[in-house]
């Protein structure tokens, strides 16, 4: 199995630059503890999903049509990269994906083809459906180029504040976590995950990919069933740089996206304020982490 190295992940900081934002940094303190938020929920479809897509659809040959399955993110950034690219693209998608994240696909003019109840099903499908010539099936956390397009996100982190000695994301079937260790130069990788929607914390615990039930209100970006095999042949090597596992609560979650709000005017989906709920939790290790906010796609109001 072909896995990416930290010399994939700096390419493809080079070859996305013209398609993706340079996203801010913002440099803060919460509850008189300092940390630094990556605001890559502005990046352009909304998350970071785009850097993966726009590197995986560069390297190679170009496609004459790209099929991908998502349960939302990986749809919006492979439909906004086929456009840039003028690649045609078919996003399918399960039944449960959110209503705003499905109109943003068909909005940028993807074909969506609505399959299955979960990610999984959905995913089947999608690979089934990419036969022919010219036909490129793009998996949203299961490949090397991807995997090398999400750690892009890290590089900006490090190139702008290299003090950073860990760096947290929120973790489904690992992309950018993978992505995340491979770029961080020896640093703390910490993932973090729903209680209930745990991949990547099992596999590491189990020493091998495992399946793990699907209950979250962050399931829709973070539900993968199982780790990828390509995110865990790096994460689980330690080779690189230190992984540490968190899970926490949706209430946490929530409360997390909330406070987001209200002191930062930040809107963000749940899957992003995770890395955000386990800093508060004091479950972050490190004098100055990063928390990467991940993504945007969702229609909310904060609690009043």
């Amino acid at each position: 199995m072909e896995l990416p190295s930290p010399a994939d992940v700096r390419a493809a900081a080079e070859a996305v630059r013209p398609y993706v934002r340079r996203t801010p940094l913002l440099r803060t303190e919460v509850d008189g503890r300092p940390l630094l938020l990556k605001l890559e929920h502005l990046q352009r479809s909304g998350s970071f999903k785009l850097r993966g897509a726009t590197n995986a659809l560069l390297a190679g040959d170009r496609p004459s049509t790209v099929v991908t399955a998502s349960g939302g993110n990986h749809g919006l950034g492979v439909a906004t990269a086929a456009v840039a690219l003028g690649v045609p693209a078919t996003v399918f998608v399960p039944t449960s994906a959110p209503a705003g994240k499905v109109r943003r696909i068909e909005a940028l003019g993807a074909t969506l083809v609505r399959h299955g109840e979960t990610y999984a099903e959905a995913a089947a499908a999608a690979l089934e459906a990419a036969s022919g010539p010219g036909v490129r099936h793009l998996h949203a956390y299961d490949a090397p180029a991807v995997v090398a397009g999400q750690g892009t996100v890290a590089v900006e982190v490090l190139a702008e504040a290299p003090e950073v000695d860990a760096i947290v994301v929120a973790a489904g079937g690992g992309g950018l976590a993978a992505g995340t260790s491979l770029a961080s130069d020896g640093r703390t990788t910490v993932t973090v995950e729903p209680e209930r929607c745990r991949a990547v914390h099992d596999a590491l615990a189990a020493g091998e990919p495992v399946d793990v039930a699907i209950d979250s209100v962050a399931a829709s970006a973070l539900g993968a069933t199982r780790i990828g095999r390509v995110p865990f042949g790096v994460l689980s090597t330690g080779r690189l740089a230190p992984v540490a596992p968190v899970l926490v609560g949706d209430a946490e979650i929530l409360a997390a996206r909330d406070r987001l709000w209200e002191d930062f005017r930040l809107a963000v989906e749940p899957a992003a304020a995770a890395g955000f709920a386990a800093w508060l939790a004091g479950l972050v290790p490190g004098r100055l982490p990063c928390l990467v906010l991940c993504g945007a796609n969702t229609d909310w109001a904060p609690q009043p």
